[in-house]
């Protein structure tokens, strides 16, 4: 009888533990667990072009997780065209578990958006984009505005966009590049679900005096501690954006290539961050290893993960970039 007792009192203990860990792993006791983990985000810029269903026929949606189509800008008077192909798209995104953006501005934005987004025309402009987010089943709109277009109105858009969205479940985010962060505001960018930083174009064919790589390995994380450490923004809604493109400098060298060309033209350069072509000039890109090298970067950051422009500078073969992200990812 007495072991009877003493097996009774043990499995009750056991069962005591057991329903105790069990709620605090479910956030009930004093140990609560964590923002649920999402999946390392792979954000993947699509450059609206063309029939977008058509265009994007061979792409594998499983290999991101987030497609953000780039640009879907508004008009003069502040309406936007669905284009072509988009609702295939984004139908074809979702059946794979993919979220969906469309991102306006971008670097050559029309000047007109900034006289939208003053105060006497800014609310009909978010109501037209909340509108258009959600008779095309958008999960979200990606705010890449830019230089200065980031002015006195930037936080009054982004706020009244946050006001909208954020009741609807729908994502608020943004492109942000390091020279410019100083504009943007604390408070605006906590309005923002993550933040796709823009880890790269440090040089270009803009600044022909400054020839040399535009996307280093040092830089990025330069960029990011901007952004993590000064501005402390917690790293799980940091996204480093990483480049599948390059700059040629030189006096007879194209100014600007995809990866896919880069690598197509010059067998080996996979594994090479440049390409030094005689008689015309240098080209600066990532390769295979210097992706990897910020892939795990990021991982051991525990990050929100990386941002990708754009997705049909890559190729579907054993060098493609994105393979080298979702096989380093952790």
């Amino acid at each position: 009888m007495k072991q009877v007792k003493i097996l009774i009192a043990f499995l009750c203990a056991v069962f005591i533990c057991f329903t105790s860990c069990s709620k605090a792993m479910n956030g009930v006791g004093k140990y609560t667990a964590g923002p649920s983990s999402e999946t390392f985000k792979i954000v993947g810029y699509m450059f609206n072009q063309g029939n977008l269903d058509s265009v994007s026929a061979g792409f594998d949606f499983r290999r991101i997780t987030h497609l953000n189509i780039a640009f879907i800008n508004p008009d003069v008077n502040g309406m936007f065209s669905v284009p072509q192909g988009v609702a295939a798209v984004v139908e074809k995104a979702h059946t794979k578990k993919i979220k969906v953006l469309y991102s306006i501005g971008g670097g050559n934005a029309s000047a007109y958006l900034k006289d939208l987004i003053k105060p006497d025309k800014v609310q009909s402009l978010v109501n037209n984009m909340v509108a258009f987010a959600q008779t095309n089943n958008f999960d979200g709109i990606d705010v890449d505005l830019e230089g200065d277009f980031i002015d006195a109105n930037y936080e009054p858009l982004i706020a009244a966009l946050s006001q909208r969205l954020a009741p609807q479940k729908k994502l608020l985010t943004s492109a942000q590049a390091t020279w410019q962060g100083d504009a943007v505001s604390d408070k605006t960018l906590a309005l923002f679900d993550f933040i796709n930083i823009m880890a790269y174009d440090h040089t270009g064919p803009w600044a022909k005096d400054k020839p040399g790589p535009h996307s280093t390995y040092e830089s990025a994380v330069a960029d990011f501690n901007y952004w993590s450490i000064k501005r402390a923004i917690p790293v799980a809604k940091l996204v480093l954006g990483l480049p599948f493109y390059g700059y040629g400098f030189g006096p007879d060298i194209q100014e600007s290539y995809t990866y896919k060309e880069i690598i197509t033209q010059y067998p080996g350069s996979e594994n090479l961050d440049t390409v030094n072509v005689p008689n015309k000039g240098i080209i600066y890109y990532n390769g295979m290893p210097t992706i990897k090298k910020k892939v795990d970067f990021v991982t051991d950051k525990n990050a929100g993960g990386v941002m990708i422009w754009h997705i049909f500078a890559d190729t579907n073969d054993a060098k493609s970039l994105l393979s080298v992200i979702n096989q380093n990812k952790k």
